[in-house]
This record gives C-alpha cells, sequence and structure tokens, in this order.
C-alpha cells in the first residue's frame, strides 16, 4: 500500500526593502507568470503557440489569479517554451 507524502510548504520570507519599486514590480509579474504556465502545463498546454492570451486570461480566472496583461502573457508563453 503506498503511502500518502506530504507536501512542505516553503516558509515565506519578506522581500528585501530598499530596492526600486520596479524591481517589486517585476518580482511579483515573474510570480504570477509562473503560476499561470504551471496551471497551463498541468490543464495539457504544452505548446507556446496554442497559450493564447484568451487562453491565459481563462486560466486566470479559474485559478482566482487577477487578469494579467499582454506583458505577462507573453511572459507565460516564454516559461512554457522553456519548460
Amino acid at each position: 500500500m503506498a503511502t500518502a507524502t506530504t507536501i512542505q510548504h516553503v516558509k515565506k520570507k519578506p522581500l528585501p526593502a530598499g530596492l526600486p519599486r520596479e524591481w517589486y514590480e517585476s518580482h511579483n509579474r515573474r510570480l504570477k507568470a509562473m503560476r499561470l504556465a504551471i496551471s497551463l502545463l498541468d490543464s495539457g498546454t504544452y505548446d507556446a503557440r496554442r497559450a493564447t492570451n484568451r487562453k491565459i486570461r481563462t486560466m486566470a480566472v479559474r485559478t482566482g489569479i487577477r487578469r494579467p496583461s499582454n506583458v505577462t502573457c507573453k511572459m507565460v508563453r516564454a516559461f512554457i517554451m522553456e519548460s
């Protein structure tokens, strides 16, 4: 009989203080794009060409993430291409 493994979440650390606002914005954008890319890959979208802005935004609604911008959608496709 297989035993269920529990996933231990990584303890969150506060972001470093004193960096320019652009750094925080790009950091949060990358995290959002990564979450969306993982969701799309889990749902079976393995080709970046099939990950349209519409599909990415629909996945964002399904997962409870705010509507991504065009730049974030482009980042999602880049993450999918790298996988």
